[in-house]
């Protein structure tokens, strides 16, 4: 029994003699110096969470949300009217219709061209830009409706405002 407690004594004696050169380390500049560095971050971090919860920076993350969508949205358009451009066969119509010009070319410049195939040309090129047209309308299409759901609107107000938030945040620096 004396034995273990004469144990007991040696072991609080041990712990005590730790915790004392633990606060004699804690009191050191350089640990010092540390925690400050982990106090600043802290409250860098505390600003940034607060910041985060303003109005207006919620406004903006949820004008991220909508603006993501509306570019899925946007993508899946633009992938439909590639995949419709496909299967209507312009694409493939388009580079014959410029291997087409090219042979034609090619034959104007070797003295070979004659009225028809002047007119053949003419009316390639004219099926050409027809089928630029109808891309250009599906791209028109595919603008406004970007329009409608207010994307371009969002885009705009989001950059507005991520660089207010820069601008005060550079100018403000941490709070000590």
């Amino acid at each position: 029994m004396a034995r273990e407690k004469t144990s007991r004594l040696h072991d609080i004696k041990e712990t005590a003699s730790d915790a004392v050169e633990i606060m004699r380390q804690i009191g050191t500049p350089e640990v010092q110096e540390s925690l400050d560095k982990i106090r600043e971050t802290a409250i860098s971090a505390k600003e940034i969470m607060e910041a985060l919860k303003t109005p207006g920076m919620v406004a903006n993350i949820e004008n991220f949300r909508l603006i993501s969508e509306n570019m899925n949205e946007a993508a899946k358009k633009m992938e439909n009217a590639v995949v419709l451009l496909k299967e209507t066969g312009v694409i493939e119509e388009a580079k014959e219709l410029i291997s087409s010009v090219k042979g034609k070319v090619d034959s104007f410049g070797n003295g070979g061209a004659n009225w028809q195939e002047l007119r053949e040309t003419n009316t390639a090129i004219k099926e050409m830009v027809s089928s630029i047209r109808g891309l250009v309308d599906e791209a028109k299409i595919t603008i406004v409706s970007s329009k409608r759901s207010g994307t371009i609107h969002s885009i705009k107000e989001t950059t507005r405002e991520a660089a207010d938030i820069y601008n005060a945040i550079r100018y403000k620096g941490p709070k000590r």
